[in-house]
């Protein structure tokens, strides 16, 4: 015991060496601005964030409702990265024209491609509405609470007077202990620009996802438009590139070891004061439940990407997507155990107690639920995966919705046709014979690991991968969900109008599937063995945490307390830094160009070069990117507090110029979404010295430098 605490006191030695002790998500109309020019910041809060004149908000936007962007001209020049813009890339690319393997630069405005349904948004204002929202909750039930708050975030809506592109965004801070009205507007005229050769923008791929040293030029180009006036309208060859009220000035300084900076951007999901027992089921259960359904489904895809191109880029952004929360997750799991984060936490949650003898029945109530809910969670946790990766079966659960709806009455020719629309989008990069395999070792895994409770009888009979392979060929074949067999004289993929013509023939033709049986039977049972008590509990949860986070904050006067993230604006910082992650490990804080080529291996599939940037680094054609030791910087990691969402967040310098673009995050300090540790915590920036050069020497296309602020 006597060692456990020496071992334990010794992390939190470690830790406080570093300044930032819990890292930071920031409201930017409440960022930490002492903490921050302590690191080095020399502009002003009010240049972060102001109404009152231009501030560097208005040149941050949200990237298609997922990722980050930023405005890097006056003329509405939009960068992010090379896998934020993947899907619009891929959607323009073909087997004949594939700008995904040789890239996309547009030689003026006109060649500018256009990006249906992708917008942009930018935050305008933001708003601590929490006496609006909770002024007159007192005393009530947590049902006729829930009703209560979305009543009064309805009202508060409508007493808003907005422009027909603005909207108002009522999101729930420190577990509904606060609320915030975000005041946005919406762009959707939205052109790909410029996209380096997935060679470059996407270098490494799956192996050096979430890794570091990193080699990724992971970056892309779009323009927004506006109508004549300036305003977000829809498409017209009429609109014109949109005038910011700002736009980020870019600096090719060289980058220093602790250099402050800080990324502004828009981070999807933290759950940073997680009582020590979730944390300890994510270790133990869901997480390791999650990875090996994606763990499957990726080695399926990728033996048949590898052989086939066709099926490559058609798979090609799926294939990312499930591809980096698996990798994610096996780093938080490892991130966590090497953090010792259970333990950090359990000796935090002990400090709170002394402060509030209270919070010791908190945290007795959080073990009871969560160990209530473990076995609930772990069912959740597969099914819910292997609805999502086997892409049969998410067919069919669509189907399984429309169906309800159908013979509910509730269905109408609207949507109707939003239904076909969504599953046209679907089949388009769908092939039914290769999900076959995937949804057949899926099956497999969930009649091996899910307990007899929670299984459809006769389950057991996919208990066999040999055997389900033979069984899902066969109704693959003969499915109308697979697209493999017709219905009405037409296929999805032949003719989806027709295949809906005759509804009620469709409607019998999917009932009598057995995939869609196979569906209906362990989407009823799940509902009616798992889902009630995994929500049930999971309410009872909730409401337990947003009581004990207004106990922690009363009783730890010392800590200042941030946010978790949820998709909303935030800032963080901290300081240009390498790390040392494992025992004789250290890792330098910048990547260069002579690293691309260290790992260049001809033909493959994750780590080819472009013949022409071979020749750039032989020839050492760098121009003005290199830096003071003649080599082309390429990327670099921080402290900055990131996840999810920051994808082509702005990493700034102490001025406020752009140094950086936001990739990634360090394999060993993914934990961060839940754990942040400054000694492993590390985000990963493309430098934008690399991003100018494979613009200028590599694609040619100075026009795009012209209208950039270049800091030299």
């Amino acid at each position: 015991m006597l060692k456990k605490t020496i071992i334990i006191a010794s992390l939190f030695q470690a830790v406080a060496f570093f300044s930032q002790q819990y890292g930071g998500m920031w409201i930017p109309t409440e960022i930490n601005e002492k903490e921050m020019k302590s690191l080095g910041m020399k502009i002003n809060a009010t240049d972060i964030w102001s109404t009152q004149k231009p501030s560097i908000k208005d040149a941050v936007v949200q990237f298609n409702r997922g990722c980050t962007g930023e405005i890097i001209s006056p003329k509405g020049l939009l960068l992010t990265n090379h896998h934020c813009g993947y899907s619009a890339i891929q959607s323009h690319s073909t087997v004949e024209n594939d700008l995904l393997s040789n890239g996309f630069w547009a030689k003026d405005n006109k060649g500018e491609l256009t990006n249906p349904g992708m917008v942009v948004d930018f935050v305008t204002d933001i708003k601590d509405i929490t006496k609006e929202i909770l002024g007159n909750t007192t005393g009530l039930t947590d049902k006729e609470l829930n009703k209560k708050i979305e009543e009064n975030i309805d009202q508060y809506r409508k007493s808003q007077k907005l422009e027909e592109y603005q909207s108002i965004l009522v999101r729930p801070m420190f577990a509904g202990n606060k609320y915030y009205a975000f005041t946005v507007e919406t762009f959707k005229d939205i052109r790909l620009v410029g996209a380096p050769p997935q060679s470059i923008g996407k270098f490494g791929s799956d192996t050096d996802n979430w890794v570091w040293p990193r080699h990724t030029g992971d970056f892309s180009i779009f323009r927004v438009y506006a109508n004549k006036n300036n305003k977000p309208a829809d498409y017209s060859p009429d609109n014109v590139p949109f005038t910011p009220k700002h736009y980020l000035p870019i600096s090719v300084k060289d980058i220093k070891e602790n250099d402050f900076t800080f990324v502004f951007g828009f981070p999807g999901r933290t759950n940073e004061y997680l009582p020590s027992i979730a944390i300890e089921k994510i270790i133990t259960d869901t997480n390791p439940a999650r990875i090996e359904v994606r763990d499957i489904a990726l080695k399926t895809l990728d033996e048949k990407m590898r052989a086939d191109d066709a099926t490559r880029i058609k798979y090609a952004s799926k294939y990312a997507s499930v591809a980096n929360y698996w990798k994610k997750w096996i780093g938080e799991t490892k991130g966590l155990k090497k953090s010792n984060a259970v333990a950090k936490k359990q000796q935090y949650e002990n400090s709170l107690i002394s402060k509030n003898p209270e919070i010791k029945n908190s945290l007795s109530e959080f073990n009871t639920f969560y160990n209530q809910q473990a076995p609930y969670a772990l069912n959740n946790a597969y099914y819910t995966e292997i609805l999502r990766n086997a892409e049969t079966l998410t067919l069919a659960n669509q189907f399984y919705s429309f169906i309800q709806a159908y013979e509910a009455g509730k269905t109408d020719e609207k949507s109707v046709n939003n239904f076909k629309n969504r599953l046209s989008a679907f089949y388009k990069d769908y092939d039914g014979e290769l999900d076959a395999k995937v949804t057949a070792k899926l099956l497999a895994l969930y009649a091996n690991k899910t307990q007899p409770e929670f299984l459809p009888k006769g389950f057991e009979q996919f208990k066999d991968i040999n055997q389900n392979l033979q069984i899902l060929e066969n109704w693959s074949r003969n499915s109308v969900i697979s697209g493999r067999n017709s219905v009405n004289g037409a296929t999805m993929y032949s003719d989806i109008n027709k295949v809906f013509s005759n509804l009620p023939e469709l409607v019998k033709t999917v009932k009598a599937d057995p995939i869609f049986q196979t569906l209906t039977q362990m989407k009823e049972t799940y509902l009616s063995k798992a889902d009630g008590e995994f929500m049930t509990l999971q309410d009872k949860i909730d409401a337990l945490q947003k009581k004990y986070l207004a106990q922690m904050m009363a009783a730890d006067k010392d800590r200042k307390f941030f946010p978790d993230a949820n998709s909303t604006l935030r800032v963080t910082y901290g300081k240009v830094k390498g790390s040392n992650p494992a025992d004789a490990i250290s890792y330098h804080y910048e990547t260069t160009l002579d690293g691309v080529m260290e790992k260049y291996v001809p033909g493959d599939y994750e780590f080819d070069v472009p013949q022409k940037l071979i020749e750039l680094y032989n020839s050492k054609d760098y121009g003005t990117y290199k830096n003071a030791a003649g080599k082309i910087p390429l990327a670099f990691t921080a402290t900055n507090h990131t996840t999810g969402g920051n994808s082509g967040s702005p990493a700034l310098d102490a001025n406020g110029n752009l140094v950086g673009l936001n990739f990634d995050r360090q394999w060993e300090g993914t934990m961060s979404d839940i754990n942040y540790d400054p000694r492993f915590s590390r985000n990963i920036m493309v430098q934008t010295k690399y991003i100018l050069f494979i613009i200028d020497k590599f694609a040619g296309a100075k026009w795009l430098l012209d209208e950039m602020k270049i800091v030299k």
